[in-house]
């Protein structure tokens, strides 16, 4: 009995080898294989869910490089790695073929760091300085600025500063606006404490917030953090307070 279903085993596994080397291993059925699905994921979806699958796959569909339906032989995935890459939303696209007959693409999207309303519109600079544009149905939760910014400004001098404050716990936390004047200095709002921050010329501004990390440990924890309305960090080694009108 045993070996009687051993036979029939090695028989069955025999027929779905013939069928596997016919089916994908001849190159007249590769070449004729047709795609049957488009598999799509998107990235880091938890954190930011501005773009779906149903909207890549009709990205694809609207520009005519929808792969389903199409011989295997005939998709080229470059070019729909590359029509993606246009949305400046998209970061970047990974497409591969499978030999099941799907194609499966997983799209990275960019990571938004700041909110720029200037005089020209409102957008986002990226982790890696590049505009993006705001998505429908989703805001960032990222430091806003506006002011007299351009846009080489932005993605230069304000991304510098925006990937630090990205970068650090403490200052992610506690800066939520950015406010550029315009003979160049810079204004900060906090999270924490009613009072508005001078923080001079954007290149200093490791220098100024270490002195101002420095102020609010040792001085605004004694004193409290709503007895000033402003403090200021433009001059060099000082930092010069304003007191609240009671």
């Amino acid at each position: 009995m045993l070996k009687k279903t051993g036979i029939i085993s090695g028989i069955v596994l025999i027929s779905a080898y013939m069928v596997f080397a016919v089916v994908y291993l001849n190159p007249h059925a590769k070449k004729n294989m047709v795609c049957e699905a488009l598999r799509v994921t998107v990235a880091d979806t938890l954190e930011r869910h501005y773009m779906t699958a149903t909207e890549i796959s009709r990205m694809l569909q609207n520009a005519g490089l929808s792969p389903v339906g199409k011989r295997i032989s005939e998709i080229n995935t470059t070019a729909i790695e590359e029509k993606l890459a246009e949305n400046r939303l998209i970061k970047r696209a990974e497409c591969y073929k499978t030999i099941e007959g799907t194609v499966k693409l997983k799209v990275y999207q960019r990571i938004p760091i700041l909110r720029v309303f200037s005089p020209k519109g409102t957008y986002y600079i990226d982790n890696e300085g590049e505009q993006m544009p705001v998505p429908r149905n989703f805001a960032a939760y990222v430091p806003v600025a506006g002011g007299a910014i351009e846009s080489e400004y932005a993605r230069t001098q304000l991304y510098e500063f925006a990937l630090f404050l990205h970068k650090d716990k403490f200052w992610n936390s506690q800066i939520e606006q950015i406010y550029v004047l315009p003979n160049g200095d810079v204004e900060l709002t906090p999270t924490v404490g009613n009072h508005q921050i001078v923080l001079g010329k954007i290149a200093d501004y490791k220098e100024n917030l270490a002195k101002l990390r420095l102020f609010y440990e040792k001085g605004l924890d004694e004193v409290g953090w709503n007895r000033y309305s402003l403090i200021n960090l433009k001059f060099k080694n000082q930092v010069v307070c304003t007191k609240r009108e009671k």
